[in-house]
């Protein structure tokens, strides 16, 4: 069943007005650059502690949705509510609030160059609490432990990492907060298979241990099928179906039947 065919029931909310079973909810997003319309009416729900794969064709958009809520790209129209709050009518102290509640892994990492991942790490602290240096230290530690990087990490550069080492320091910085939701973009992109996998296992577990709800934008079947709870797939400018991957395999829209049971997928089972 695609998204546009399936009821939107009615939400309990909570009583400081949070929806009790979505985390983020999308209404009728439109963004566009100039002329070209990139997303139009988009509709999109993310239920609470679900691991949520957002799949689509290159160029079509989902990077930009991401970026739209955020709030790193503007929208023409639509709503955005995030933990039961409209982003558009929040206050700046509540926008504060909602951001230190999520955490963003970029595709490339985005870690400060100049910075030793320790310093990268500590960013979101310094901005958003007052801490001493030496608890900073302890809690970076601890992030560190948490992604299964090794303590001599800390105070080493970006550039003297390698690739998975930069993906589990980015998401160290992401979990700095200790956040309810997090963004993950593309995050085994330039993985080899071992990487990419323990990668997958790792969010799994944080997932599962520390209770987060996860919005990850990927391309990687194996990440669909071993980690997510459901699939949204983006085409024609909106979501044209979610659900489980049971569901997408049933689906017969051309594009979700190519991607989903095509040769490549049929290579990989």
């Amino acid at each position: 069943m695609t998204q546009s065919q399936s009821a939107t029931p009615e939400r309990e909310t909570t009583s400081t007005g949070e929806d009790s079973d979505n985390v983020l909810s999308v209404r009728d997003i439109t963004v566009g650059f100039g002329s070209k319309i990139i997303l139009q009416d988009l509709d999109l729900d993310v239920r609470r502690g679900e691991v949520l794969g957002f799949v689509g064709g290159s160029g079509t958009g989902k990077s930009v949705l991401m970026r739209t809520i955020l709030g790193l790209t503007p929208r023409r129209t639509g709503k955005i509510s995030v933990f039961g709050h409209d982003l558009s009518t929040a206050t700046a102290k509540e926008r504060t609030a909602i951001e230190r509640r999520w955490g963003v892994l970029f595709q490339q990492g985005a870690l400060f160059s100049s910075l030793s991942v320790k310093q990268n790490i500590q960013v979101p602290m310094r901005e958003h609490l007052k801490l001493s240096p030496q608890l900073m230290d302890e809690l970076a530690t601890l992030k560190l432990e948490l992604v299964g990087l090794p303590q001599d990490a800390a105070d080493k550069l970006p550039s003297e990492l390698s690739g998975g080492m930069i993906k589990r320091a980015s998401l160290a910085r992401a979990l700095a907060l200790d956040p309810d939701l997090v963004f993950l973009d593309e995050p085994t992109s330039g993985l080899d298979p071992i990487g990419a996998a323990a990668f997958d296992s790792l969010i799994a577990n944080l997932s599962s241990t520390l209770g987060l709800t996860v919005y990850m934008v990927t391309h990687d079947l194996d990440s669909l099928h071993s980690i997510c709870d459901r699939i949204a797939v983006l085409g024609k400018k909106r979501v044209l179906a979610i659900g489980t991957m049971d569901d997408m395999m049933k689906n017969d829209d051309p594009w979700i039947k190519s991607y989903f049971r095509g040769e490549r997928a049929l290579r990989r089972a």
